[in-house]
């Protein structure tokens, strides 16, 4: 399944314009919310090939999030990939938590837009781990 519509959850202002601005100009249908509950109500009611999932947000954090849609009990989001964007080293047994629910897991500022777009890319042609 190709990658089309991609929901940003990231407050950071300056990030999140900066990721949507590069997603839209490569062709992707792009929502952005700015905090944890608008991002979890968005996630819930609009199905989205790929969610760019900030840990550190305002209302609900990011694991919380990602949590309340993929849990060993549920997968709300079984058509979705998961991206968990941080800016800040998670302890080993936290980070695996997030991993083992999410597609993948980035440190913000190891990623330009160009590597965001060419891992979006690679994310297309291998199976998701909510599947």
């Amino acid at each position: 399944m190709a990658i089309k519509t991609i929901l940003c959850i990231e407050d950071d202002r300056f990030i999140g314009e900066m990721y949507v601005r590069s997603l839209k100009k490569a062709g992707y249908e792009v929502d952005w919310m700015v905090d944890g509950n608008d991002g979890l109500v968005a996630a819930r009611n609009k199905p989205y090939d790929l969610i760019l999932l900030d840990v550190m947000l305002p209302e609900l954090r990011g694991t919380e999030i990602l949590d309340a849609l993929r849990s060993d009990e549920h997968n709300f989001i079984p058509n979705s990939r998961v991206i968990v964007m941080t800016n800040f080293e998670q302890d080993d047994e936290s980070r695996m938590a997030m991993e083992y629910r999410a597609d993948a897991y980035l440190i913000k500022a190891e990623i330009t837009p160009r590597k965001l777009l060419d891992i979006i890319s690679k994310l297309d042609k291998i199976p998701s781990a909510g599947n």
